[in-house]
């Protein structure tokens, strides 16, 4: 029975019932060690099986072992092993977890931890299709990191399912550090109240304690259950009674701790060496135990000793040790030859399991040693090919401290990088590839070394940093082998096409851009994009683009340049400088898509944020909320919500587009993340751009000109400044600032006469329009025709929301004129597309200016807009194109369960009832 937990057992209880209603849940108990998390899981459980008159929950249980954390995916196994039926999975989401469990190794084709999540979510609401689910998982905070990111993935992204999961980690630091759960709820378990804590006592110690010595008990501990349960077994009869003194106060942790080693260190020699053999394995397996205590020459009294007081417990062939402070206390107090002792023995016993084997071996030696370094570089080879790139990491880092000579320290700790940077750290990376460097003298190998450094700026760090090192990297390595140095090179010209520079230069003749014969496809299109970003940056915009086109002609021709997601990125990126929408469109799309199949997660979450360019320009604006709310929600379920403040300020600028009531709530939380945790690589400058965007267009439509002006003048990046072009533009003449409207419509003037670009040629009409100077004696036909020139560009162009700008400025121009029929049909198809795009500043003006013309805007049938989430939104599409519940849940990464929860919302929202029904409807 638990005494004083009935509110933290009544919120457990409740996430179940909600589970068995199809709303899963999840919840992290966090609390000190002793406080009685893993009390409060078995309870739960417990209650579950004595209640017969309730539906049977299947319960899935696996707990974190701290020499456990090397291996990667092992309480993952051991949680999802009764359900695991991956037949019922789709074949990527099955070979992921063939590959991760090593029950296949696919030919040696590594798999993204990302499908392991996916997978992991799918197996667990796949089982609860048969009957509701209830994960428990205890001692998270020792998780190996790959079962961590699998679990909590999981966690994240279920919704409509009969699954309820449960977590208890402890709160201070400690474990791993694998266990971060963001987003996911948390149940903070504090001590025992006094009077819970006083009865506790009473029931449970052998001679109860006095009643100052039991508040002194209480105050002390804290009402720590454990504390409180161990701390009297370690008082003499006077203590208790209170006529002896009480030992010094000790930090709680502790005090339990050195009660339990005082209780250890009364036992036998061999109890205290089979003790340190329990600590030091993660198996629990009592055959390894057993072969490990016999080659140590303890006896087989020692189990029997062991048991009787209650340090260890031997059931269904497992070893448990007494409590985890009883593991920790054991392994600190020895000595570390004692240590190597036990470890070594443990190698000898585990002939079966090479991985386990490796970390044992490696813990019992000391300084280099081939043979432990090859296999640990064997363990780390598996781990990578599994997708547990932290525990990849972590074997290639320790392959490296027992390698002798300086070349195969400095590949191995490359290989540690690399993996710590798949896996998201990429401060352990960064500092890897320091050390790495710091030992290579090898041109190839510091090349990729400074790629790593390079990406790692680009994404996390300094981008002008970023384009420094590809730059010199480029050069160093140009004539050893130049494809790399291209790869490289490509990457510094696109940066700096952005206003990434430096300063950095590579010598003219450094890479050679003419195609050969001998050239791979992939080769040519990098040649190709080089040569278009080289031209760009001269100036050459018109050339440059047909550089480019050839190179995304060749891209698209090939295979291998297809799959190549730094190279589509890079081609998006080029494109998007450019100006060229289509182009953009396609290689980002093709690039998520590329991401989609390989269940590569942070591309999907890159590409996601970069959709957006051309989604604003297109009109499609609920796509760029949904492709922006898919990548905050994605963000969140792999725990990298910070890398998706792109997204919150895309979404930030369409709530000022769209005069949205949110727009204030929205800008000041994403001003105060800015602040608190300010963007980094590619995106910082964006993310600035953005906000000043944001602002500058709130500012505009709410009459503040001036304020508007002032935003819009601190925007730095060239391609964002093109796209607010026309707010710009507008901005400045509404301020009487001439000379700013006039230099700005200069430079897209200059743009205009060197390019193809349609929208370009209208948006340097459209601003020669906004400055000219009606002149009376012709009626204005000079600055009417300004406005057509724009809009018969326009007709070329796919930018809607531009061109209902210009027609809306026409519209206005044509009444002051008086010329009020005409200024109608400007105005009434600017409100369209308005009110198409719900960008109701500029439809509320566009109706005033049509009120004003003498025609009464008609009210649009609210009922004709679709007012779908963004998943809803994303599910309908899918099933629109023919796709099944379970296919289209493989592609939203939820269950088909949620899936049918959406569509039963879809079909309510938009008054259908049948598939086909929805296949008809202009969804996009």
């Amino acid at each position: 029975m638990l005494h004083g937990r009935d509110e933290e057992r009544a919120r457990l209880d409740a996430l179940v019932v909600a589970a068995r209603a199809g709303r899963a849940g999840a919840l992290v108990v966090l609390g000190d060690p002793g406080v009685g998390k893993s009390a409060l899981l078995d309870d739960l459980v417990a209650g579950l099986r004595s209640a017969p008159e309730q539906p049977a929950v299947l319960v899935l249980r696996t707990a974190g072992v701290a020499t456990e954390a090397p291996l990667p995916f092992a309480a993952l196994h051991r949680l999802l092993r009764p359900v695991l039926d991956r037949d019922r999975l789709p074949p990527p989401q099955a070979r992921a977890l063939g590959v991760a469990f090593g029950h296949s190794d696919d030919g040696g084709v590594p798999v993204e931890p990302f499908l392991v999540g996916v997978a992991t979510l799918s197996v667990l609401t796949e089982a609860a299709d048969d009957r509701p689910v209830l994960c428990v998982v205890d001692d998270a905070h020792w998780l190996d990191a790959a079962s961590a990111d699998a679990l909590l993935f999981a966690a994240r992204q279920l919704q409509a399912d009969r699954v309820a999961m449960v977590f208890a980690a402890r709160a201070a630091e400690g474990g791993t550090g694998a266990f971060r759960p963001d987003s996911v709820p948390v149940m903070r378990l504090a001590g025992l109240d006094p009077a819970a804590a006083r009865l506790l006592l009473a029931r449970r110690a052998k001679l109860p304690p006095s009643e100052d010595v039991a508040d002194r008990l209480v105050a002390e501990t804290g009402g720590n259950p454990l504390a409180l349960l161990e701390l009297p077994t370690e008082l003499a009869a006077g203590q208790l009674a209170g006529t002896a003194a009480l030992p010094p106060r000790l930090v709680l942790t502790e005090r339990v701790e050195r009660a339990f080693l005082d209780r250890i260190r009364r036992a036998s020699p061999d109890v205290q060496a089979l003790l340190l053999l329990a600590a030091a394995d993660d198996t629990g397996g009592t055959g390894v135990l057993h072969r490990a205590a016999a080659a140590s020459g303890v006896g087989a009294a020692a189990w029997d000793e062991a048991e009787r007081a209650g340090l260890l417990a031997v059931t269904d062939n497992r070893v448990t040790v007494r409590h985890p402070l009883v593991r920790s206390a054991v392994y600190q107090a020895a000595t570390s030859l004692e240590r190597r002792h036990a470890h070594a023995a443990l190698a000898r016993a585990l002939d079966d399991d090479p991985d386990r084997q490796t970390w044992h071996q490696a813990a019992a030696t000391i300084g280099p040693d081939t043979g432990v370094a090859d296999a640990l570089h064997a363990v780390g080879e598996r781990a990578q090919q599994r997708g547990a790139y932290r525990a990849a990491a972590d074997a290639f880092e320790r392959a490296a401290g027992t390698t002798a000579a300086a070349p195969g320290r400095a590949a191995r700790l490359f290989a540690a990088a690399r993996n710590a940077w798949s896996s998201g750290d990429a401060v352990r990376a960064g500092a890897l590839c320091a050390d790495a460097a710091a030992l290579a003298d090898d041109a190839i190998l510091r090349a990729d070394i400074d790629r790593l450094r390079g990406r790692i700026e680009v994404n996390v760090g300094s981008a002008l940093d970023a384009h420094r090192i590809f730059t010199q990297a480029a050069g160093r390595v140009a004539a050893r082998d130049p494809v790399r140095a291209l790869e490289m090179a490509v990457a510094a010209a696109v940066a700096r096409s952005h206003g990434i520079d430096s300063g950095a230069r590579l010598p003219a003749d450094a890479i050679d851009v003419d195609v050969s014969a001998g050239d791979s496809a992939r080769t040519r299109c990098l040649k190709q994009l080089l040569v278009s970003t080289r031209l760009d940056i001269a100036g050459e915009h018109r050339a440059a683009l047909t550089a480019l086109h050839r190179a995304l002609d060749t891209a698209l021709s090939a295979p291998d340049s297809r799959g190549d997601l730094d190279l589509l990125g890079n081609l998006g990126n080029a494109a998007l400088h450019l100006g060229d929408d289509d182009a953009q469109r396609r290689f980002y799309a093709l690039m998520l898509s590329t991401a989609r199949e390989k269940g590569d997660g942070m591309t999907i979450l890159y590409a996601l944020q970069r959709l957006p360019f051309g989604q604003y320009a297109g009109g499609q604006w609920t796509a760029l909320r949904a492709s922006c709310e898919e990548a905050i929600a994605l963000g969140r379920s792999v725990g990298q919500s910070p890398l998706t403040v792109a997204a919150q300020a895309w979404l930030t600028l369409l709530a000022a587009l769209e005069g949205r009531p949110d727009y204030g709530v929205r800008l000041a939380a994403l001003q105060e993340q800015v602040r608190s945790r300010p963007p980094v690589g590619i995106f910082a400058q964006p993310v600035a751009d953005l906000i000043r965007w944001a602002r500058g267009a709130a500012a505009l439509v709410g009459g503040d000109a001036a304020g508007a002006l002032h935003q819009f003048r601190q925007m730095q990046r060239p391609a964002l400044q093109l796209m607010a072009a026309t707010d710009r533009f507008e901005a400045a003449v509404r301020a009487d600032d001439h000379a700013q409207a006039a230099a700005w419509v200069g430079d897209l003037e200059a743009l205009a006469r060197d390019t193809t670009l349609a929208w370009v040629r209208a948006g340097a009409a459209f601003g020669r329009a906004l400055t000219a100077q009606p002149d009376a004696a012709d009626g204005g036909r000079a600055v009417s025709g300004l406005f057509q020139e724009a809009l018969i560009h326009h007709g070329a162009a796919d930018r809607p929301y531009d061109r209902a700008r210009v027609q809306l400025a026409y519209g206005e121009f044509l009444r002051r004129q008086q010329r009020r029929v005409d200024a109608r049909g400007q105005l009434r198809a600017a409100l369209d597309t308005f009110e198409d795009l719900h960008a109701e500043p500029f439809a509320a003006r566009a109706a005033q200016e049509l009120r004003a013309s003498g025609e009464t805007a008609r009210k649009r049938d609210p009922s004709t807009q679709l007012d779908l989430t963004p998943m809803e939104r994303k599910v309908a599409e899918l099933v629109a194109r023919g796709l099944s519940n379970k296919d289209v849940a493989a592609q939203c990464w939820v269950s088909p369960r949620t899936v049918a929860f959406h569509l039963r919302n879809v079909f309510t929202k938009l008054g259908i009832s049948s598939r086909s029904q929805l296949a008809q409807l202009p969804l996009s």
